[in-house]
């Protein structure tokens, strides 16, 4: 079984190559890394994506990354496949041939988008005539009928369901992290979700930003 560890290293040479010896110790094969934040204050957040031999518990992967020095475990939870940021080219290729038909691209998108982000699920929300749901990734929260009062998102931000009262409570369960960004020149913003956290760092939320940017004007109805 895989899983995704988010970690905080240490921001000098040495430490992922003692971070990935760590994890063979206990079996684990790593199938990405990925550089989520690096801080100023001297540690660099990544995530890995390591399979474990049949039978390992998790704990394993905590236990691996203490003994490294100054490495903290953030977070691990399942995850299948690997982190795949460049693969967001082809995603927004894909996105830019099938925009003729809006319908489809925008499902094409929120299918995908939540793998290149490492969120559970992604939601298109439209804000026209009504406010009403377009798209869902597989594990998105159901639609229960339950409609947002407003959609008080203008720029890429993590929201905060205790103190935003338009959040449907469905996108906030299993103690989920959620950050969503507007496409500008739409009626449309995208939500993501992350079950059980960790939260949306900075540098994800400024990374579906300029996603938002970009494909903001492919899906812009002439």
């Amino acid at each position: 079984m895989s899983f995704l560890v988010r970690v905080q290293l240490p921001d000098e040479p040495g430490s992922l190559g003692a971070l990935a010896e760590a994890f063979g110790v206990v079996g684990g094969n790593i199938q990405s890394v990925d550089i989520v934040d690096v801080s100023p204050t001297g540690t660099v957040t990544d995530d890995i994506v390591i399979e474990l031999p049949t039978g390992s518990m998790p704990d394993t992967l905590i236990t691996a990354v203490s003994a490294v020095d100054g490495a903290e475990v953030d977070s691990i939870r399942p995850f299948a496949g690997r982190v795949d940021r460049r693969g967001q080219i082809v995603m927004l290729a894909d996105l830019a041939r099938q925009r003729a038909n809006r319908q489809r691209a925008i499902e094409g998108l929120v299918e995908r988008i939540p793998q290149s982000m490492t969120a559970t699920w992604a939601i298109m929300v439209a804000s026209d005539e009504t406010i009403h749901r377009v798209a869902e990734s597989q594990a998105a929260p159901g639609d229960d009928g339950t409609v947002p009062s407003a959609i008080d998102v203008t720029t890429a931000r993590t929201l905060h369901p205790e103190d935003e009262t338009w959040i449907p409570e469905s996108w906030s369960l299993l103690d989920t992290a959620l950050a969503a960004a507007a496409l500008p020149g739409t009626e449309l913003t995208l939500i993501l979700g992350r079950h059980g956290g960790p939260d949306f760092l900075a540098s994800e939320v400024e990374h579906l930003g300029n996603l938002a940017d970009i494909v903001g004007p492919l899906l812009a109805q002439s």
